[in-house]
């Protein structure tokens, strides 16, 4: 679906990401066409799976989850399923990436405190070595996908 992405589904996809509550018919407005119409874009952005979901931001300190890690997992065996299974059920690891290189895993954990940190990080070093750094501030919030540059653009 990518290469069919024009330039109005991007525009639809900014818009979304800035506001997922948007209305259609405000969107319609921002990005100049009707109102059925941009539905229909929409409605087609998400059966294509474009589109994957809407949420809400949530302001980690202010539902008492005030420290923020970055936890990289090496792990040695083939067989992922018991971490699988710890991901589902631990609350406190929001994100995981499996990775190339020296770190099987980074995962992205939010925490009460730094011994509920050190609980968490205890919990994943029975599936292999870990390395933990606490994250300072977001400097950048995940912002999802721009309309990618041409070559000339540069």
């Amino acid at each position: 679906m990518t290469e069919s992405l024009d330039e109005t589904d991007w525009a639809i996809l900014h818009e979304v990401q800035q506001d997922g509550r948007i209305a259609f018919t405000e969107l319609a407005r921002r990005v100049n066409l009707s109102a059925s119409a941009t539905t229909e874009r929409v409605r087609r952005l998400e059966a294509a799976a474009v589109i994957t979901g809407y949420r809400a931001e949530v302001g980690l300190e202010r539902t008492g989850y005030a420290v923020l890690a970055v936890v990289r997992l090496k792990y040695p065996g083939n067989r992922h399923e018991p971490l699988h299974r710890l991901l589902a059920e631990c609350p406190e690891i929001l994100e995981c990436l499996r990775t190339t290189g020296d770190d099987c895993y980074v995962l992205k954990v939010a925490t009460t405190s730094v011994s509920d940190l050190e609980r968490i990080v205890d919990t994943l070093a029975q599936f292999g070595s870990t390395t933990t750094n606490l994250v300072l501030n977001q400097t950048l919030p995940y912002r999802g996908p721009r309309v990618p540059r041409t070559p000339r653009e540069g």
